[in-house]
């Protein structure tokens, strides 16, 4: 009785684990800031075969669009150089998810983040 007991306690911590990535990490790309050289920033996007690249100004108006494709992935490089001092938004979108990532320029770098709006 104690080791059935055991074992459905641990069944449900691990049951109630994935239940909570699944949520945090179903409907967002997996993402990896990969180097940040001055105004260049190099991002990949792993396991995703398709997908709409945009940046956005903070404002909303669309400045860059494109439709990416890759076997494994989708890896880019963006020069933001021409990109005056700011707040700018990486938007990536497929059939089924979309995720919004903020960019930061300043004077003499950009930084984006890893991590989804």
């Amino acid at each position: 009785m104690k080791k059935n007991l055991k074992l459905s306690l641990v069944c449900a911590v691990l049951l109630s684990g994935l239940s909570t990535y699944a949520i945090d990490g179903g409907n967002v790309f997996n993402m990896h800031v990969m180097k940040a050289n001055g105004k260049m920033i190099t991002f990949a996007l792993n396991q995703v075969q398709k997908a709409s690249i945009s940046i956005y100004d903070k404002n909303g108006s669309l400045i860059y669009s494109e439709n990416a494709s890759g076997k494994e992935g989708i890896l880019r490089t963006f020069s933001l150089e021409e990109f005056p001092e700011g707040t700018y938004f990486l938007e990536i979108e497929d059939n089924n998810k979309k995720a919004r990532h903020e960019i930061k320029i300043t004077n003499e770098t950009s930084v984006l983040s890893s991590k989804a709006l």
